[in-house]
């Protein structure tokens, strides 16, 4: 039987590779490992974590903590390669565009190891940005993509890949966004959660903020808040804050204008600021937002398959489909458009907008299939 190993760096990548190892697990048609590089050290990875997403703990955790770029990406490496001499995969399988993406996908082509990437092709052509650089460098070393959209799959045919190497499957994180919404309860959201929810008071927005071209600067974090704040005042908007978001509204001066919730009071309007939330517990709420603020590329494609209405506080987006077709506006740090299409949103006239093809909850059961096809000889439909 074949061997896979899916690698993971960070929470998020977590989500993305459940749906193929629980594709893996129903299938049985491979044997699989899955590494934890541990890029990102999260102290809620407990075993709940993993029931929650269906699958098993990490068979391996590198452990490798955070650093520097150069860093990170070296001990990933040194790391990931014991690993694999010890295993001998014959396959190895990343997902999206951290350093654990990359560096895991330089030591299994280094030792002659088939590579697949799923998120391939996704391209936001700002290469200030270190996930674009990753993204890049990865699909320039895969032997076999797997894209989310059909934006993805035409980048990597103008980049000269092999047609019959590119695989239109649908999107995992879309898989885990229903899997997880349709368990949604008492029993996998926290009780704060739960209270929290109960007293909003009408309609409300959420927001996320963590790149650091908007919260390392004074002027444009400053610039950010206060234009939520005039949205906050026709409705409370929740912002789970980020660790290095917090540091910085404290060290700029920021806080006076927030609003923190005493998890007693009704929630009115203001700009509400909460510790971070778990997967499940976010999910609970954005899911019933109006309006959803955001600088993260994951959200953008979850507000798009929930049709809620996103605003992205960049100047570009490496998913263009959620803009096209999508929920989402790209906006950067307009103050103009970011009052004008959130009160849209707020208003409930927001621009009609439709969910990309293949995202349906079944692109983790697709890449499998289509893995068979390449390692077993099989033609299995998909």
């Amino acid at each position: 039987m074949k061997k896979i190993i899916i690698v993971a760096g960070a929470r998020p990548n977590f989500m993305k590779i459940a749906p193929i190892v629980r594709a893996l697990e129903r299938s049985g048609l491979f044997e699989y490992r899955i590494v934890h590089t541990g890029q990102h050290y999260d102290e809620n990875m407990s075993r709940v974590f993993f029931d929650e997403l269906g699958i098993p703990s990490p068979h391996c955790n590198l452990q490798i903590g955070s650093g520097s770029q150069a860093v990170q990406t070296a001990a990933i490496m040194v790391r990931f390669e014991e690993v694999c001499l010890q295993e001998r995969p014959d396959l190895v399988v990343v997902v999206g565009d951290v350093n654990s993406t990359i560096a895991c996908g330089l030591v299994a082509k280094k030792l002659g190891i088939r590579l697949a990437h799923v998120e391939a092709g996704l391209r936001s052509y700002d290469r200030t940005m270190p996930e674009e650089i990753n993204r890049i460098a990865t699909d320039a070393i895969a032997d076999c993509f797997f894209t989310t959209e059909p934006d993805g799959t035409e980048n990597l045919l103008r980049e000269g890949h092999d047609p019959g190497a590119v695989h239109f499957v649908g999107h995992v994180m879309i898989d885990t966004l229903l899997y997880q919404r349709d368990r949604l309860g008492p029993e996998t959201v926290s009780r704060a959660a739960l209270s929290l929810k109960r007293r909003i008071v009408g309609t409300f927005a959420c927001m996320t903020l963590h790149r650091p071209a908007n919260v390392d600067s004074a002027a444009a974090l400053g610039a950010l808040l206060d234009a939520v704040a005039v949205l906050a005042g026709i409705a409370p908007v929740l912002f789970p804050c980020h660790p290095r978001t917090k540091k910085n509204i404290e060290a700029f001066g920021l806080m006076p204008r927030f609003t923190r919730d005493d998890g007693v009071s009704p929630v009115g309007p203001g700009i509400r600021l909460l510790d971070p939330l778990s997967y499940n517990d976010f999910l609970y709420l954005w899911k019933d937002a109006a309006l959803v603020l955001t600088d993260s590329g994951g959200l953008q494609e979850e507000t798009t398959a929930l049709k809620i209405p996103c605003v992205t506080l960049r100047d570009t987006t490496e998913r263009p489909v959620t803009q096209e077709i999508g929920s989402n506006v790209v906006v950067g740090g307009d103050r103009e458009k970011i009052l004008h299409h959130g009160r849209r949103a707020l208003a409930g006239t927001w621009k009609e907008s439709a969910i990309p093809a293949l995202w349906d909850g079944k692109a983790g059961e697709r890449i499998v299939a289509i893995l068979d096809g390449l390692m077993n000889g099989r033609t299995t439909p998909v």
